[in-house]
């Protein structure tokens, strides 16, 4: 290995370093209380080191954020595609629930941080590429008159609006603290076809 290669591997083991670092503290420590600083010491390197890998703690989320989407899209790819777009989008459905629920820390940090996001709209984004999935899904069960005469985008936002509701209440709240009993166990699919009828042709 030439002195090129070893030092770039040392960058990524200290980026990597620092994301871990980072996501860690995020999730004990909450967004707003995490500064810089204390991932600096966290890994025992000093701030500057930290500024050498992302311009600041914005930057470090989008980083953080982009592999958590990475992985839902994974999810995503996984799966066996139905031909009926109906059935498509509720896999979709099933997929981003069974990601949360196997992955709560992820999820919160990925729907529910209050952080700034710099080209939300990128489509080459793993995040904006797994929402593209859902609203194909949307385009073409409109396209064969599935759907009421609606915009596709506007049914994508409401779809998947009703389902993060669901979904952040089961990663954040235990089954008692629903009222007056647990979710059943069809909660999920329960939601996600209530969101979708409203929409059907």
């Amino acid at each position: 290995m030439g002195i090129t290669e070893r030092r770039e591997r040392e960058r990524e083991e200290v980026r990597r370093k620092i994301l871990d670092a980072a996501r860690e503290l995020f999730a004990t420590e909450g967004y707003a209380n995490v500064t810089m600083r204390k991932i600096a010491e966290a890994i025992e390197y000093s701030p500057t080191a930290i500024y050498g890998h992302f311009e600041d703690k914005d930057d470090l989320v989008q980083a953080l954020c982009h592999e958590d989407f990475a992985r839902l899209l994974a999810v995503f790819d996984s799966q066996e595609i139905p031909p009926d777009p109906l059935d498509r989008i509720r896999m979709l459905g099933h997929g981003y629930a069974l990601f949360a629920r196997q992955n709560p820390n992820h999820y919160r940090f990925m729907f529910m941080t209050p952080a700034k996001f710099e080209h939300p709209h990128d489509l080459s984004d793993p995040g904006q590429q797994s929402f593209q999935r859902l609203l194909a899904a949307v385009e073409e069960a409109k396209a064969r008159g599935l759907l009421r005469p609606v915009d596709p985008m506007l049914v994508s936002q409401v779809l998947w609006a009703s389902l993060h509701g669901a979904v952040s209440l089961l990663v954040t709240y235990r089954p008692e603290q629903f009222p007056a009993a647990p979710p059943p166990a069809d909660f999920v699919e329960q939601t996600c076809e209530n969101a979708l009828r409203g929409f059907l042709a």
